[in-house]
């Protein structure tokens, strides 16, 4: 873990927020822009970005493979949203920047997952935490890693995001595609 990510996972602790992950993805129109704009959006909703990943152009994985290559980063957060609040919140941003329900696993100008929120557990049938696919998907793992090589798929004892990622099969296509998305610029409030 970088410094930086180092010193705000000490001010998220002790302003009381959890520290969490998303994955974000699209694969339609401006795929970059469409990250950024949805890391823009995270602070208005309650969420505070404190370090965002470089992009990877990554293969269709899924129901639907043949569709466009996707643009995937990981942004490590904190919040002091509640789960379902959270996924309500990334929902909210999806659809104002124009997300649109289609197929299953097809393609999408926007997808914003919470892969992770501290160590909390959640089975519930709108979401489950850790995500259920966080420790199967490469292009959710590089990224995660590149912000946090110790992250765990929850509590202490869960599974290291290392070793999942040195478990999959390298030829699922996740290639470097640019540098970090920019965090949002801290609001006068801190």
């Amino acid at each position: 873990m970088s410094a930086a990510a180092g010193a705000d996972r000490a001010v998220a602790h002790q302003a009381g927020l959890r520290r969490g992950l998303l994955g974000l993805g699209s694969n339609v129109g401006a795929r970059r822009d469409h990250l950024q704009a949805a890391v823009q959006e995270l602070p208005a909703a309650g969420v505070q970005v404190l370090a965002c990943s470089s992009t990877y152009d990554t293969d269709p994985v899924g129901e639907v493979l043949d569709q466009p290559s996707f643009l995937n980063a990981c942004v490590l957060i904190a919040t002091a949203l509640e789960p379902l609040k959270l996924l309500d919140a990334a929902k909210a941003i999806e659809a104002r920047l124009g997300r649109r329900e289609g197929v299953r696993h097809g393609p999408r100008s926007i997808d914003i997952d919470v892969l992770l929120l501290g160590e909390l557990t959640l089975s519930h049938p709108r979401m489950t935490l850790p995500h259920e696919q966080l420790l199967s998907r490469r292009f959710v793992l590089v990224p995660a890693l590149e912000l946090d090589g110790e992250l765990r798929a929850g509590a202490p004892g869960a599974p290291r995001l290392a070793d999942a990622l040195a478990a999959l099969d390298v030829t699922e296509g996740v290639r470097w595609a640019g540098p970090p998305l920019t965090r949002p610029a801290p609001s006068p409030r801190g």
